[in-house]
């Protein structure tokens, strides 16, 4: 249950449109769901402004299932992370109404897509080995309802990639630049623009990149003002922030104060 569904089903009720049993019905499922070991939290979306959200890795594909079909049955959404394509095709196969994106490893159902914000966020990618991650704060950020743009393949290594694409960065409201290796292109990106950037360290790289923290440790270190830094591959948590950041500069722009 998000805000717009609620106000949307107690305005049908006020109307007499709608049956006050029929509304308590709709709200069987308003904060909790007990599935035994595993508790859905269906109060999230009108708490947090987004829908909870399964992390795949370490669930069973039973208890996998079982999430989804609760979901679907309570007719909520469906945000699915890090999921594999052979989990993600027999919940496809079973529901038809799931999308899965292969590159992203996101599954969700069209309930997840959030109403349309105003902020254009601009995702860049280093390198290509960066854009599974990429991709996935692409697709988080427009299911929270940003228009999304994306800038692939331009890293310090041939920076001419990026600085011939200019009229992208000044477009944008809000940057997200993922980065492995040593990690500069945020601290860049920083040098160029105004906008604020959220930057997202990988584990790509050789040795001494230690996994992503010595990306993520010249991030915490840049000396760009206006950046904030992610955790290692959580491209998940920069589409998430994206989405939030939008959310309250549409409150704010729409506010007569």
């Amino acid at each position: 249950m998000d805000e717009p569904r609620l106000r949307a089903l107690l305005d049908a009720v006020a109307a007499g449109d709608y049956t006050v049993d029929a509304a308590m019905s709709d709200l069987r499922h308003f904060a909790l769901q007990d599935l035994g070991r595993i508790q859905l939290d269906h109060h999230r979306g009108l708490r947090h402004g987004f829908p909870e959200v399964i992390y795949a890795p370490g669930k069973s594909d039973d208890d996998l299932t079982r999430i989804v079909v609760a979901l679907i049955e309570a007719q909520k959404p469906v945000i699915v992370t890090r999921v594999g394509s052979d989990s993600a095709s027999r919940l496809c196969d079973i529901h038809a109404e799931l999308h899965h994106d292969p590159e992203s490893r996101i599954l969700w159902n069209d309930l997840a897509q959030q109403p349309a914000l105003t902020v254009q966020v601009l995702v860049i990618a280093a390198g290509t080995a960066d854009l599974p991650v990429a991709t996935e704060a692409a697709t988080i950020a427009r299911l929270a309802g940003c228009l999304v743009h994306t800038l692939w393949d331009c890293g310090v290594a041939g920076i001419h990639r990026l600085t011939s694409r200019m009229d992208l960065l000044d477009a944008a409201d809000l940057l997200i630049v993922v980065a492995g290796m040593e990690g500069a292109l945020p601290s860049v990106v920083g040098g160029l623009t105004d906008k604020p950037i959220i930057a997202v360290p990988t584990s790509t790289g050789y040795g001494t990149g230690l996994d992503g923290y010595a990306a993520m440790l010249t991030m915490l270190n840049s000396c760009a003002a206006g950046t904030v830094v992610v955790n290692i591959d959580n491209g998940f948590g920069a589409g998430c922030f994206a989405g939030m950041l939008g959310r309250q500069l549409g409150k704010r722009n729409s506010s007569p104060c």
